[in-house]
């Protein structure tokens, strides 16, 4: 539907802009409440006709920022391998509130958190035989840096990796 600019739509056509809008946005894929709020609020949807509809569609379960954020940190960690930090860092991004955030870290086991570091250095070694290890090192080190893993489990993860390729190599 071609519309006039928002300033010109009488309140009812403005509640049905930003229906629209959080329709197409949600069938995508879940947001924050937050999220969509911005999304709203670029669009120039006024803040007390968004914080309606945005309160109708969390009534209706459509919006729900716990739900949200339990998938966002299981998705962003089984396929990213991202550390905890770093997916706190998302959830705040997201407008997803401190306490729902804990809550769904919460259920983060660290160990799978440890498995997937060691998945992705050796998704990593293999595209790196023949460097020097100290360059192996530096770079597995800061790829799981960048995943948000502590200093002392990069390190730990990428010794234990090269340890085992030594040893792999030594009994060929």
């Amino acid at each position: 539907m071609n519309r006039g600019p928002i300033e010109e739509m009488s309140d009812v056509e403005v509640a049905s802009f930003a229906r629209e809008i959080l329709v197409r946005k949600l069938t995508d894929r879940a947001h924050s409440r937050a999220d969509l709020a911005q999304t709203l609020a670029q669009k120039h949807v006024p803040d007390d006709v968004a914080a309606a509809v945005l309160d109708k569609f969390e009534t209706a379960g459509l919006i729900n920022d716990e739900e949200f954020a339990r998938s966002w940190v299981q998705t962003r960690q089984r396929s990213k391998g991202l550390a905890r930090n770093v997916l706190a860092m998302e959830l705040r991004r997201k407008g997803v509130g401190e306490e729902i955030a804990k809550e769904a870290l919460s259920g983060l086991d660290p160990e799978a958190e440890r498995q997937a570091a060691h998945g992705l250095v050796q998704k990593k070694l293999r595209t790196m035989r023949g460097l020097d290890q100290q360059v192996q090192i530096r770079r597995l080190t800061g790829l799981l840096a960048r995943k948000g893993y502590s200093p002392q489990v990069a390190f730990d993860v990428v010794r234990e990796e090269l340890d085992f390729e030594a040893q792999a190599l030594e009994s060929l």
